[in-house]
């Protein structure tokens, strides 16, 4: 399903404030209704002892981009938390970039349940690496919270 392109602009805005995303040197390849992409290039100063990518930041990117998938949903006026994630780490993460795909199966009111999915890619080979389920809170924005 298409979204609208001012839900679009609020998500690519949001995701624009997050200090940790620019940290990280992750970025936004597209947003649609219920579903956001995320990249972000090798870094090795991310890495662990092994040269991997450290799991704190592959789980940081798939929350991310759980969260935006959540809130590309989510009515004006609200925000998006999280309120839990499990993550399984399928494979040592290494590869050229990371792409971490998000998506919401079942939206509600008060609740999200999102699937995330972070794949490494190297050489034109695309590899699962973590495999997250995640549940997104919807706030009203009048807590203070920006969308």
């Amino acid at each position: 399903m298409p979204l609208d392109p001012q839900s679009e602009k609020r998500c690519r805005d949001s995701f624009a404030r997050q200090p940790m995303m620019e940290t990280i040197g992750a970025s936004v390849r597209s947003v649609d209704a219920g579903t956001v992409e995320l990249e972000m290039p090798f870094d090795a100063k991310l890495t662990q002892q092994h040269g991997f990518m450290h799991a704190g930041v592959i789980a940081t990117l798939c929350d991310t981009a759980c969260g935006f998938a959540a809130l590309s949903l989510m009515p004006e006026g609200t925000a998006v938390l999280t309120t839990e994630f499990k993550v399984n780490l399928l494979s040592p993460a290494q590869g050229e970039r990371f792409i971490a795909l998000g998506r919401v199966v079942r939206p509600g009111k008060k609740l999200m349940v999102c699937l995330g999915e972070v794949f490494a890619e190297d050489n034109g080979k695309r590899k699962q690496v973590a495999l997250m389920t995640a549940t997104m809170m919807v706030l009203d924005t009048s807590t203070g919270l920006r969308d």
